[in-house]
């Protein structure tokens, strides 16, 4: 028995015509825990991420390659920004013999940060994204990325003799790179966006006197959920680089056992 012969002759099931006429928008592999390399403030940074792979399937083809999206995975060997992303959209969907698709990739990213008085260094961890989307001949690049933050409300500190209830916030940031190659938009960019607009910052590692001025900081600065939202969405609106995004803030509220939400969108 000629096993290489049998091997070659081994039928394509996923490329027989199918006769039910009916087109997928997305197939493809979810949650495949796989590494990237992501560049943070000139550094290129190692992680993990948990990649979402698809294409688009036309009515008269029976199913995709599931296995050319890892193989596409294993030939990630350079850190990842928004030009690549963009170039490598177009080699996955060569590879896949596809015309739209999508690539989506969720990581933990991390800033060094210094405290504000004592000036101590520790690391923050962000949750980022990339997204790559090919619709309709279009090819479209977003960036998210998480960021914790202190906000403290306003009616409080306006109604109490003394104190206000405060918490720690969480600002989800989406935005579209409108060109990902001439004007990039960098991970530490994107944190300063909401960082900025909070009640205050937040570090992973102070010290006292740290602790004096964050208190005091957030205290100064009172935000509504309401008003931390708007003020990140004025920064973005102020950027040139960016195009559609998305706005949400969720306070994980000290006096309550629910969250305030707020969301806002640029279409």
């Amino acid at each position: 028995m000629n096993h290489l012969t049998d091997a070659l002759h081994i039928p394509d099931t996923q490329g027989e015509r199918d006769e039910r006429h009916v087109a997928i928008q997305r197939v493809g592999v979810k949650d495949v825990r796989y590494p990237l390399t992501v560049r943070v403030a000139g550094t290129d940074q190692p992680t993990a991420a948990l990649w979402t792979l698809d294409v688009a399937l036309p009515a008269e083809k029976k199913g995709t390659h599931m296995s050319r999206f890892v193989a596409w995975l294993e030939a990630q060997d350079q850190a990842m920004d928004a030009a690549r992303l963009a170039q490598q959209l177009d080699a996955m969907l060569l590879l896949l013999g596809a015309t739209e698709g999508r690539i989506e990739a969720r990581f933990s990213f991390f800033i060094r940060k210094r405290a504000p008085v004592s000036g101590v260094q520790s690391l923050l961890d962000h949750a980022g994204a990339w997204i790559a989307e090919r619709r309709d001949g279009a090819t479209r690049i977003w960036a998210e990325v998480g960021v914790p933050v202190k906000s403290l409300c306003p009616c409080s500190k306006e109604i109490s003799d003394y104190g206000a209830h405060n918490q720690r916030s969480l600002v989800t940031i989406r935005v579209e790179v409108k060109n990902p190659a001439a004007a990039p938009i960098e991970w530490h960019e994107l944190v300063r966006f909401a960082e900025e607009s909070a009640s205050s910052e937040i570090w992973p590692m102070l010290k006292r006197a740290d602790e004096k001025w964050i208190t005091e900081r957030a205290y100064e600065n009172p935000k509504f959920v309401e008003d931390l939202a708007r003020d990140v969405a004025l920064r973005l609106n102020a950027d040139v680089r960016i195009g559609r995004y998305a706005v949400d803030v969720e306070n994980f509220e000290s006096i309550h056992n629910h969250s305030a939400y707020a969301r806002i969108e640029r279409n």
